[in-house]
C-alpha cells in the first residue's frame, strides 16, 4: 500500500463526510488514527511517521479551508490526550497537560501533527462535535452527546477501518415538547386534565 493511496483513502471518507454533516466553522474534528492499522498490523506494534504525515497532510487539506480545528488523540501510553494549537485550547478553555507525542507514545499521526503545528499543545479531554476514527482508537470519549455515527460507502484508509461521528443536541421534554418552531408554537391550546 502507497502512500497516495493512504491520501486518496482519506480524501474520499473525508469528501464523503463533509457532504453528509453540516460542521460548524471554528469546531473542534477529533481525529483518532492508528498508523499501524492502516499499515495491516495490529494496534502499536508498527507507528510509522510517513503514514501519519500523509493522514495529517490530508486532514489539513481539508479541515482548514473550512475553519474546522484538529484535535489528534493520542494512543493510551498518554491517557489518550489530545494535541491541538495552543489558540485553542485557549478559546475553548481546554486544560493543557504536560506531556509530548513519541513516535510510541502518542503515535505517528500526533508526532506529524505536532511538527505541523504553528505551536501545539495536550490538553487531557474535549468535547468535540465530530470526528473520525481510522483503525479503532475509540474516539466516542472525545465527542459530544448524543453521537450519530456517519455511515460512509468509503470505511477504509489502507487496511484500516473507519468510522465517523457527529453530534446532535440532546432531544429534551416529555409529552408537550417541540422540536422545531412554527405558528402552532404560539396557539394557545386547552389541556385536558390528567
Amino acid at each position: 500500500m502507497t502512500l497516495a493511496t493512504i491520501r486518496q483513502d482519506l480524501s474520499d471518507v473525508l469528501t464523503e463526510y463533509f457532504d453528509k454533516v453540516t460542521f460548524p466553522k471554528n469546531g473542534i474534528f477529533v481525529v483518532g488514527c492508528s498508523t499501524s492499522e492502516i499499515s495491516g498490523n495490529w494496534k502499536g506494534t508498527d507507528s510509522r511517521l510517513d503514514v501519519g504525515t500523509a493522514v495529517v497532510e490530508t486532514l489539513m487539506d481539508f479541515l482548514t479551508p473550512r475553519g474546522i480545528h484538529m484535535a489528534i488523540q493520542g494512543c493510551e501510553h498518554i491517557n489518550r490526550a489530545l494535541l491541538v494549537e495552543r489558540s485553542v485550547a485557549e478559546k475553548h478553555d481546554l486544560e493543557i497537560v504536560s506531556v509530548v507525542p513519541a513516535i510510541h507514545a502518542g503515535g505517528g499521526t500526533q508526532v506529524a501533527a505536532y511538527q505541523r503545528m504553528t505551536d501545539p499543545v495536550e490538553v487531557e479531554h474535549i468535547t468535540a462535535f465530530g470526528g473520525i476514527d481510522i483503525g479503532g482508537t475509540e474516539i466516542g470519549m472525545h465527542v459530544k452527546f448524543v453521537q450519530i455515527p456517519i455511515r460512509l460507502n468509503h470505511r477504509k484508509v489502507g487496511a484500516a477501518n473507519v468510522v465517523c461521528l457527529s453530534s446532535r443536541p440532546k432531544l429534551i421534554g416529555g409529552q408537550r415538547a417541540q422540536y422545531t418552531f412554527s405558528e402552532k408554537n404560539t396557539q394557545d391550546q386547552l389541556l385536558e386534565r390528567s
